[in-house]
């Protein structure tokens, strides 16, 4: 990266970073993966979100699909914020959903991200093109961490 170390990135270099880690990348219907971060980002300033959040929207699948690592991460120009909210919604491998939303709900500015996330995921129009069966399974699991964030 070319920015001042200590200087954050910008919000549209952030939206760059993302979309050029994510490039080639597709959701389960085939679509292009950044219309999902567009999605998320949108939604959570649609919410009230600030910068440092909708920058996590951005960000927030990055390290989990092994776009950017955690490494890249830490080092990134981005506020400490930024980079916690990024890590709270990045799940791990093996990890119980309870665990999972203890963090988030324990990470400031976290639980916007995630709630814009989950809302993009379970849009009947993204649903509507899967398979019955993974459809099925989706909505359950998105209801699940919706219930245990306090969403529902």
């Amino acid at each position: 990266m070319t920015e001042t170390p200590g200087t954050p990135l910008t919000p549209g270099r952030v939206e760059a970073v993302a979309r050029a880690a994510h490039a080639g990348q597709t959701d389960k219907a085939g679509r292009p993966y950044a219309e999902h971060l567009q999605a998320v980002a949108e939604g959570v300033r649609s919410r009230g979100g600030d910068e440092e959040q909708i920058a996590a929207a951005w960000l927030h699948d990055a390290v989990e699909d092994g776009r950017l690592t955690e490494r890249w991460l830490d080092e990134a120009p981005l506020t400490r914020r930024t980079k916690d909210i990024v890590l709270a919604v990045t799940k791990r491998t093996g990890e119980p959903p309870e665990a999972y939303a203890a963090r988030i709900l324990a990470t400031p500015g976290a639980l916007l991200v995630k709630e814009a996330d989950l809302a993009h995921n379970a849009d009947p129009a993204r649903l509507a093109v899967l398979d019955g069966a993974t459809r099925e399974r989706l909505t359950e699991k998105y209801a699940r961490m919706r219930a245990l964030l306090g969403l529902v």
